[in-house]
């Protein structure tokens, strides 16, 4: 299949790949013809789904059955008056159908919004208003559905409420029966025309760490963008069996369980669950034999403090990370429980991944790796001059003539905020780092996270990660906290592991204070430390410093 797309396939070498990766673009570009429908005509007995849930109940698609089945989705949301350019959301948690309705969507031009299950009604309204939303596909969640037909009265473009139910349970008030209609429509005719490649395809509103969520809108080409994520960086091929954990309402969803897997022929393996439970997670990696495993750090977190010697996992070939800098001491429990080291990425919903550790690398516990070869990666200062070695730095991405494939349109509807992020030649992340001698690039944190405390510049990811290191620590967020004479000062709310729990209190405070201060510059230990129960959280597993800081300073 990459060949397709690839003039060289395979690389060796850091050099090989900096050098000689180049794309092949089609004209007018479709993931689900040019690359789903080709799977089901080469290889229509490959297993392209295997989905199970906490239930215990099994669906195996193939190739060729998936075809029939986005093709018949596709045919039933024209019988509905959905077509190309129609804003779609979708709000279907990790029910099988999301697959379904994705590539169907693609399949006759609309665009995708994926959303998460936790919207409020005032979150929908807000999302249906400013991209004119035509139509709502949504699991049968008596939450979801209520907050839905809340906001129906305010939702003035969407026309249409589809809901995916269960056999035999009652339709939602106002909406369609999924389950019934798209089993009686008519054979699908392919559209004349459906789309270039610079047309929108998906769009995401940001999980928002600060402010209100931005549209993220994506082109065609973006789908090709994670050819990278899922044949690289995740190391997938044809016998793979892939499983990232993510809700389908996060960006990372189409890193880890759509585009990039299937470009590799992989299996995408999905585990739909309610509750988190690291455990159960591990259960059905053993039970399946799941090969290639990506996570955030969040997860890996609550993984290696199980016993993991009770867990058959002798399948399971690769692991990668994304979402949030990996704290070392969690790479180096997994590498010394089960032997294998975590690659980690990075990129953004702006993005597909700009900087990662691939195969023919030797991570460094804590990098975040090297620039992706698809995109012209630099650090800068303010003054928008380029950082040296060991300099800490905005990571922006260089954009010359042409967009790099994978790098977002625009902010929808925002000419303004685009400017913002993205002028003189240059898209920025928000992001800071610094790059050692070997080019490998080390997370700061968000340029509105970094703390100045006394005259220092404090990064908040050196000191959790300092923090990460004592056994007390499952999870912890610094923040800054105002103070008359230093500025600020270093603050760590921490999450406590079950069997430390009853031991918070003044003495497990200075013996963390005192744990920083060897792990790390002194000046950067915690003045304050506060003890919680578990962190605020984005949908995708990203800690919400803001609210942190929000919540101190008496804000609502």
């Amino acid at each position: 299949m990459i060949e397709r797309f690839l003039k060289q396939t395979t690389f060796t070498s850091v050099e090989d790949y900096n050098k000689n990766l180049e794309f092949i673009i089609p004209e007018n570009f479709n993931f689900a013809y040019d690359v789903m429908d080709v799977w089901a005509e080469e290889k229509p007995e490959g297993l392209a789904i295997l989905w199970t849930n906490d239930q215990g109940e099994e669906i195996r698609t193939t190739f060729a059955e998936l075809k029939e089945q986005t093709d018949q989705a596709a045919s039933y949301l024209q019988t509905l008056g959905i077509g190309k350019n129609d804003p779609v959301m979708l709000i279907l948690k990790r029910r099988y159908e999301w697959w379904v309705v994705m590539l169907a969507l693609c399949k006759i031009g609309a665009i995708v919004i994926p959303a998460t299950h936790m919207l409020t009604k005032h979150d929908i309204v807000y999302r249906n208003t400013r991209a004119s939303v035509k139509a709502i596909i949504c699991v049968d969640d008596s939450y979801v559905v209520s907050q839905i037909q809340a906001a129906m009265s305010e939702s003035p473009t969407v026309k249409q409420y589809i809901a995916i139910t269960d056999h035999g349970k009652p339709i939602p008030e106002g909406f369609h029966d999924w389950q019934t209609e798209w089993k009686q429509t008519p054979k699908f005719v392919r559209p004349a025309f459906v789309n270039t490649n610079d047309d929108t395809m998906l769009m995401y509103f940001t999980s928002g760490t600060s402010g209100e969520p931005k549209m993220v809108a994506h082109d065609y080409l973006y789908a090709m963008g994670h050819l990278s994520t899922g044949v690289f960086w995740h190391n997938l091929h044809e016998g793979s069996l892939h499983l990232t954990v993510a809700d389908t309402g996060w960006g990372k969803a189409v890193w880890g369980k759509f585009y990039g897997q299937w470009f590799a022929g992989a299996t995408v393996f999905v585990f739909d669950h309610e509750k988190f439970n690291a455990d159960t997670l591990l259960r059905q990696m053993e039970k399946y034999k799941v090969t290639s495993f990506c996570a955030p750090p969040t997860i890996y977190r609550f993984m290696i403090r199980e016993d993991l010697s009770k867990y058959d996992l002798s399948s399971l070939e690769y692991c990668c990370t994304a979402g949030e800098a990996l704290n070392p001491a969690v790479f180096d429990k997994l590498k010394e429980k089960i032997g294998l080291n975590i690659m980690e990425g990075f990129g953004q919903t702006e993005t597909t991944m700009t900087l990662g550790t691939f195969p023919w690398m030797t991570p460094k516990p804590g990098s975040m790796g090297i620039p992706n070869a698809q995109y012209d990666i630099d650090l800068i200062r303010a003054d928008g001059t380029s950082c040296e070695d060991g300099e800490k730095g905005e990571i922006v991405v260089r954009v010359g003539d042409r967009k790099p494939i994978g790098l977002f349109k625009e902010y929808y509807r925002d000419p303004e905020l685009t400017r913002e992020a993205w002028h003189d030649g240059l898209y920025h992340t928000g992001d800071m780092a610094w790059r050692d001698e070997d080019g490998y690039y080390w997370f700061e944190g968000r340029i509105d996270d970094v703390i100045k405390s006394s005259g220092y510049r404090i990064g908040p990811f050196e000191v959790e990660s300092a923090l990460m290191t004592h056994p007390a620590v499952v999870e912890c967020a610094i923040t800054g906290v105002p103070d008359d004479i230093r500025g600020m000062v270093v603050k760590a709310t921490v999450v406590l592991g079950k069997e430390w729990k009853d031991k918070a209190g003044d003495d497990l405070i200075k013996e963390l204070q005192q744990h920083v201060k060897k792990e790390t510059a002194p000046y950067k230990y915690p003045r304050i430390v506060e003890f919680v129960d578990e962190l605020p959280k984005t949908i995708s597993g990203k800690i919400r410093r803001v609210e942190i800081r929000k919540k101190d300073a008496g804000e609502k």
